[in-house]
């Protein structure tokens, strides 16, 4: 059998196998309803509905198209461009959780180390804004705490694109790194920590109620990277919200309201992941299986010196191109994570 008609019957398994996981009759029909919504006359009065809305028609109209483009490719035998929508479509489909299609709130902090730990979480910072960038996706800094000498203490990202949450969500955890110290005249071996959380952005729903009440609102000018714009009136905000004492930040924007508007969203992720950490925490307490949290949740290695490799400690997925990756290159670790691949 030759190769060319080898390589066509396992892309014809492969789009089978894709269509009947992907409901094209929900799809359709799901484009239909948010096109009734958008006809309506006060649909723009909501506008971050409106905006969540549109995206997600766009999406689906792109997935609608591509999924045609794979049988006329087929017939076509242009595999090179039907690989590159099957592998698109076939990843979309472990992206199957209730938030996964949301918009997402990445947070980064330094671990111990003092300015090493601080300019680790630097890097970081720049490594996800670039993966934003290849995606086309927004990704905006919110709040920022700069380190004393270098880096960053904390930073917040929003990040606005299709399936952002679902994309970055297993980039949650610890990330090490090891490298010769810039800081220090001997060039010793340092290993510095940082810590990443990712969240959904939520928009106000039942299960998540935010009484007034219970806020308390503080406004001052802007310290973070916003530019001299933001920092010359008081537009940044912090709340508090008093029944569970979190506290966040938004100072990236040039007007209160719109800081204001980040900010709940920033205590809505927060308040959800509080109710998922309850949830579970009550799963293990029936169980027996209370674990304290901690940094031991180490996800992957980045190793400047003495060689050169980043490795995912849980899917073993690994690379010598450590300068790609911490420009943006990790869609191979994401993508292994999405897929469970060991």
């Amino acid at each position: 059998m030759s190769k060319i008609i080898m390589e066509s019957q396992d892309f014809k398994s492969r789009i089978e196998t894709l269509k009947k996981k992907i409901d094209v009759l929900g799809l359709q029909k799901r484009a239909g309803e948010i096109e009734t919504e958008m006809g309506k006359p006060e649909f723009w009065q909501d506008q971050e509905r409106a905006r969540h809305l549109t995206q997600e028609l766009s999406e689906i109209k792109k997935d609608l198209e591509e999924l045609k483009k794979l049988d006329s490719y087929l017939t076509e035998q242009n595999f090179l461009a039907l690989e590159k929508i099957l592998k698109s479509l076939e990843l979309k489909t472990f992206l199957s959780g209730h938030y996964d299609k949301n918009n997402a709130i990445l947070s980064i902090h330094a671990g111990q180390g003092g300015v090493e730990a601080m300019d680790w979480a630097e890097i970081l910072q720049r490594m996800y804004l670039r993966f934003c960038e290849r995606r086309n996706w927004e990704g905006d800094v919110v709040d920022f705490s700069p380190g004393e000498e270098a880096g960053v203490k904390s930073v917040i990202i929003t990040v606005n694109g299709p399936y952002a949450y679902g994309y970055l969500k297993g980039e949650a955890g610890v990330h090490r790194l090891v490298r010769q110290s810039p800081f220090n005249a001997d060039r010793l071996r340092q290993t510095s920590f940082a810590k990443v959380e990712v969240l959904p952005e939520i928009e106000e729903t039942p299960e998540i109620k935010i009484s007034e009440n219970d806020l308390s609102w503080e406004f001052f000018r802007a310290s973070s990277q916003g530019g001299q714009n933001v920092q010359k009136v008081s537009t940044a905000c912090r709340l508090r919200h008093k029944p569970t004492g979190i506290v966040v930040t938004s100072q990236s924007q040039r007007y209160q309201e719109q800081n204001r508007k980040i900010a709940l969203s920033l205590l809505r992720a927060k308040l959800w992941s509080l109710q998922k950490s309850q949830v579970k925490i009550e799963k293990e307490k029936l169980k027996g299986e209370v674990k304290i949290a901690g940094w031991g949740n180490q996800i992957r290695s980045y190793v400047l010196h003495p060689y050169k490799m980043v490795k995912d400690l849980r899917t073993k997925t690994e690379t010598s191109e450590v300068e790609k990756v911490l420009d943006g290159e990790i869609d191979n670790f994401v993508e292994a994570e999405l897929k469970g691949v060991v």
